[in-house]
């Protein structure tokens, strides 16, 4: 999905075995010229989490970082500041880790206006509410208009660009993080106070489990989602067009210019947008068919084949150099699939590269765009009494 336009746009280990938390001094390093050198994956007795200091905001609150190990030496390093996954560290064929997500080394970075959701948790609504508002049970509810003349990832300030609280995870051996925060009443322009709770668990088989779960005393739209940048050669290293993209979806939303979909389901067959079989990212990026234009490549949403109370696959990736791969199960209907367009070498990445166009790609389950204006679409409405419980899984490879 594109940059904020109000700037103009992740062997078990035996039951039992407590993982440990200690404080570590930070790690921070300045920035160089060239990426991190992969270092080989070594396997542990246990999982670890430790917590550093990541600085503090431009108001001048800390940020906290908390790094997760596994046992098989995957790491995954995560900020209090808008739950952002700040590095994923991910063995290639060969055992080699490597940050595998784009980011940035400091958190005024995270809290300009110029960055393009790195990593962050996504909120209350993410993607795109046509025209900054909407009617719930009669009533229409003004949002900030800060993606042209739409409302994109919950407005000006959305939960990307918030502090949450961090409550360090155990169980059955793995680590994770429990992230909470309370959106109030009206914030942003949306209606009720929204109790938010997002979980990061790290396996022992190199995946990441995502459960979010929110709670509202009126009703509400929800539509919470991860927006990490993937590139399985490694942050850094250039282009993601010879990834090997695969999604489990016969239709896809078309969008009009401002990137709110027209309502339809399309069928991907024949079309740029068919990724039924794995083709290279960059095979159809330029195709001159006005729903490429309008994105200037890919940044659309895909209606996932098999919708359902449980996990089911969504995307599988592959990068052919490294022999990494992702897959990505979700119980949401859609994922959005965005191509790094609007990356365009004015930022500078924790490796200290600059970030152009498809050095990155995001994968995000979600409901649909625009859902709260769209009565052909899954509902995103939220009531008192009713849960919100998503679960998304990204599980990591190599061959």
């Amino acid at each position: 999905m594109s940059a904020r336009a109000r700037v103009a746009l992740a062997a078990t280990v035996a039951a039992g075995l407590a993982a440990s938390i200690a404080p570590a001094p930070s790690t921070a390093a300045p920035a160089s010229s060239a990426p991190a050198a992969a270092v080989k994956a070594a396997t542990a007795e246990r999982a670890t989490i430790r917590k550093d200091s990541f600085g503090r905001t431009p108001g001048g609150r800390q940020v906290d970082r908390y790094t997760l190990t596994n046992t098989r030496g995957m790491v995954m390093k995560v900020i209090t500041f808008g739950g952002v996954i700040q590095k994923l560290r991910v063995p290639d064929r060969d055992g080699k880790l490597r940050n595998v997500v784009l980011g940035f080394d400091n958190v005024a970075d995270y809290a300009a206006d110029t960055d393009p959701y790195f990593g962050s948790i996504i909120g209350r609504y993410g993607n795109r509410i046509a025209g900054g508002e909407f009617t719930l049970d009669g009533e229409t509810y003004t949002l900030p208009k800060n993606n042209g003349p739409n409302t994109l990832h919950g407005g000006n300030r959305g939960f990307d660009d918030r502090l949450w609280r961090a409550d360090p995870v155990r169980r059955n051996g793995k680590v994770g993080l429990a992230l909470r925060l309370t959106s109030r009443d009206g914030e942003q322009g949306f209606p009720g106070r929204l109790r938010v709770k997002v979980t990061y668990l790290l396996r022992n088989d190199n995946s990441v489990k995502i459960r979010y779960k929110a709670r509202t005393d009126e009703p509400t739209v929800v539509n919470l989602t991860q927006h990490s940048y993937f590139n399985l050669q490694g942050e850094g290293s250039g282009s993601i067009y010879d990834h090997r993209l695969k999604i489990a979806a016969n239709r896809f939303t078309p969008v009009d210019a401002t990137l709110i979909p027209t309502g339809q389901r399309r069928k991907v067959a024949g079309t740029p947008f068919d990724f039924r079989q794995a083709k290279p990212i960059g095979r159809d990026i330029r195709d001159a068919t006005r729903q490429i234009l309008f994105g200037q490549g890919f940044d659309h949403n895909w209606v996932l084949r098999d919708p359902g109370p449980d996990l089911h696959l969504a995307a599988s990736l592959r990068d052919p150099s490294s022999g990494r791969t992702l897959k990505i199960l979700t119980e949401e209907p859609g994922i959005q699939f965005y191509s790094g367009n609007f990356l365009d070498g004015t930022l500078v990445g924790t490796s200290g590269t600059v970030y152009r166009q498809g050095d990155g790609l995001a994968l995000e389950t979600q409901h649909f765009p625009d859902s709260p204006n769209q009565p052909g679409f899954p509902s995103t409405v939220l009531r008192p009494g009713d849960v919100y419980d998503t679960r998304t899984v990204w599980e990591f490879g190599a061959r």
